[in-house]
């Protein structure tokens, strides 16, 4: 069975809709317990972990940069992790803008076009587009979610599986 690879376009905009929902409940909880905005996002789950706001640049950047490479288009600049709670929003609404602009034709016939990406530890591997998007990006993106999402559960903010799961629609 064939999928095209555009299908990830809408998968990546509902895991930035959640991003964008996960943190607005956050920021809430936050104020609500007398907890600046810097400090929540310096949440993390575990001290050797990296934070809040590491886990929301990373669902920015790879929602965008990694469908980017993929269609073969220039690279849009990368988010920092040092933004506040409104210029992550924006961040987010950003990277929604940026992926409602995609078309299914940039992605048509890209599956097997060998892209080499050089990653966090310096190795440059050289893959399928398809793996990158399909395997590389979709779990790093699920995995820097899950982590927001739990470094906020453990620090008593009121959301469940449904927030992570469909807490973008």
């Amino acid at each position: 069975m064939t999928v095209s690879l555009f299908t990830f376009i809408d998968l990546f905009d509902r895991q930035v809709a959640t991003a964008s929902s996960l943190l607005a409940k956050g920021a809430a909880h936050a104020k609500s317990a007398g907890v600046s905005e810097a400090d929540m996002l310096q949440w993390r789950l575990i001290e050797d972990m990296a934070p809040l706001g590491f886990q929301l640049m990373v669902v920015c950047n790879f929602t965008r940069l990694w469908p980017a490479r993929v269609a073969g288009l220039p690279l849009p600049a990368e988010v920092t992790a040092d933004l506040d709670v409104a210029g992550f929003q924006a961040a987010l609404a950003d990277a929604r803008a940026y992926l409602a602009a995609l078309k299914p034709e940039q992605f048509a016939g890209r599956d097997d076009v060998p892209l080499t990406v050089t990653i966090g530890n310096g190795m440059s591997p050289t893959l399928p587009s398809a793996q990158w998007l399909t395997v590389f990006a979709t779990t790093n993106i699920y995995f820097h979610l899950s982590t927001a999402y739990g470094i906020l559960r453990s620090k008593g903010v009121q959301i469940g599986k449904i927030d992570l799961f469909a807490g973008g629609l």
